[in-house]
């Protein structure tokens, strides 16, 4: 399996292989899901100071806090699907020279 890196914001990057489900913060069940995280040392905060705007669930049990939108994330996420190993070679040449 080919490792999918993905972008959360601030320079943090994740692999997106791991996820399970990316959401909002704002709902009271999740915000619980941050707090558990919290006690158990599983919560991974890359927000940088900033608001919490999406919600990372890993398979790991992991919880991961970004400052993007949850859209922006699935986004890149889809726009990383669509790439394909000859887009990724063509982008390397281009920068190359």
């Amino acid at each position: 399996m080919q490792i999918k890196l993905i972008n959360i914001g601030f320079g943090s990057i994740v692999n997106a292989n791991r996820l399970i489900a990316i959401v909002s913060s704002e709902s009271a069940p999740i915000k619980r899901k941050i707090q558990e995280a919290r006690e158990s040392g599983m919560l991974v905060d890359a927000t940088y100071g900033r608001k919490t705007r999406a919600v990372l669930i890993a398979d790991s049990g992991h919880v991961i806090l970004s400052a993007i939108q949850p859209e922006t994330v699935a986004n890149r996420l889809n726009a990383k699907e669509l790439d394909t190993p000859e887009d990724d070679e063509e982008i390397q040449e281009a920068e190359q020279g």
